[in-house]
């Protein structure tokens, strides 16, 4: 069996390099933005839109888009895009899909226009099984105000308005909207994803792509959460954002399928299976070294 093919890097390479993918989606207009350094946004984005075209629906396609950083995509995502009042993205997408049965129908909404502005509208269009898919980029903040808490960062995080850190006597705990929504009856699929290295860019892609089928096969309504990096809200230098996210809100909303093919798998039960793997993982790691 043939080993990897190892290519020398201190030398030049020996055979013209190759383009295996595009350089970008064919559905982002532009990769140039005005978001900070560092933000995770575009990756979720990027990886939502190249979703969108591998399931076909790239001239069916409608995206409503609530308020927040991310709504500057508008103008660089080439679909069909309805701009929303804060929070209302969910009931406008409701509407589209009524009126535009045959379209891929995707909201587009940070976790202040969700979690905070709209909870009651992402609940009720779950439970009714609108046939759409809501998508959520949660960083813990309202980024475009300048970083203060929301209604989903976790205990001991440093925001605007909580210096200190999120005290949950005082500030409350954090709402796991995942959970919320993947055990209503209406929802086909739920899933939280994460752009913090290539493998949750990789899975994130994966669950766009089932919640789209999801919502093609008109089996419910679908839910996407992608945690992305805001290191500005955050008050840490850029290089440290996919560790923060990982080691920090990564504990909390854990990444993973929370509901597949009828079958709910709570945050805490993909928290006890990730520890599980960590710890065999590392039982393999010593035995390996003892050898």
């Amino acid at each position: 069996m043939n080993g990897p093919t190892i290519v020398p890097t201190d030398v030049p390479p020996d055979r013209p390099a190759r383009q295996l993918g595009l350089d970008k989606p064919r559905l982002l207009l532009s990769e140039q933005h005005h978001l900070c350094p560092g933000c995770g946004e575009p990756l979720a984005v990027r990886m939502m839109l190249e979703a969108i075209e591998e399931v076909g629906m790239a001239e069916n396609a409608v995206g409503v888009v609530g308020i927040g950083c991310y709504t500057t995509f508008s103008g660089t995502m080439d679909v069909d895009v309805i701009q929303a009042l804060h929070g209302r993205a969910p009931s406008v997408a409701t509407g589209a899909k009524r009126m535009l049965p045959d379209s891929l129908v995707f909201t587009l909404q940070g976790d202040g226009d969700m979690v905070n502005e709209g909870l009651q509208e992402v609940v009720h269009t779950a439970a009714r099984g609108e046939s759409l898919t809501c998508v959520l980029i949660n960083n813990g903040v309202f980024g475009e105000t300048g970083g203060h808490m929301t209604a989903t960062t976790v205990a001991g995080q440093r925001t605007k308005n909580t210096l200190e850190g999120r005290d949950p006597d005082y500030h409350g705990h954090p709402i796991l909207i995942g959970d919320i929504l993947a055990g209503l009856e209406g929802t086909a699929y739920a899933a939280r994803g994460s752009v913090h290295n290539a493998a949750g860019v990789a899975g994130a892609k994966r669950m766009f792509r089932k919640a789209f089928e999801t919502q093609m096969r008109g089996q419910g309504f679908s839910f996407v959460e992608v945690l992305t990096m805001c290191p500005t809200g955050w008050f840490i230098p850029t290089a440290e954002g996919p560790d923060y996210l990982d080691r920090v809100m990564g504990e909390v909303h854990v990444t993973g399928d929370l509901k597949v093919d009828g079958r709910v798998t709570t945050t805490e039960e993909r928290r006890a299976e990730t520890e599980r793997q960590t710890a065999e993982f590392e039982r393999m790691t010593r035995a390996g070294n003892d050898d």
